[in-house]
């Protein structure tokens, strides 16, 4: 499966932008949302919305291209940034500065990411991590190692897109 970093950029911004209002979203909340808008768009249609690979951590599943997309378009001024206390926490807060491009992305992509979104976006970063764990993809894989995107096949009933 190969990268696709334009729709990957396409799939952060745009649940950015159907987040940025909700206090519990940051950082570790919208990689969770991608992983899961990736990986129920597999289990839908056997393709990847990005072709982003996941890796297994502590916290869950985590996106090997994130951190430097977020820096390139913070660099651009494309979002700005918030550090805010949250439950305790330092929460990482984005707000886009322009309308975001969702050409990139096709119907059935928006419609999945937008169950993901409608699904598990009022989580927070340890509730949503704490979920992830659960999925099939995440229990099969060694710690550090990649993502099996075939094992959504595998998933318990409360993972499986709907």
């Amino acid at each position: 499966m190969e990268f696709n970093p334009e729709k990957f950029k396409a799939l952060i911004s745009y649940i950015i932008s159907r987040c940025e209002n909700k206090k519990n979203v940051g950082k570790t909340v919208i990689i969770k949302l991608a992983y899961f808008s990736d990986f129920n768009f597999y289990e839908k249609y056997e393709k990847s919305i990005t072709g982003e690979t996941y890796l297994k951590y502590e916290r869950g599943p985590y996106s090997s291209h994130v951190d430097q997309l977020l820096k390139t378009m913070k660099d651009n001024n494309e979002f700005t940034e918030k550090i805010v206390p949250f439950k305790g926490k330092e929460l990482h807060k984005y707000y886009l500065t322009d309308k975001t491009d969702i050409t990139p992305l096709s119907h059935n992509e928006l419609i999945t990411i937008d169950e993901v979104v409608d699904k598990l976006s009022d989580m927070t970063a340890t509730r949503i991590s704490d979920y992830s764990h659960g999925d099939m993809p995440w229990l099969a894989t060694e710690d550090n190692g990649e993502l099996d995107y075939e094992f959504v096949f595998y998933r318990d009933e409360e993972y499986e897109a709907t």
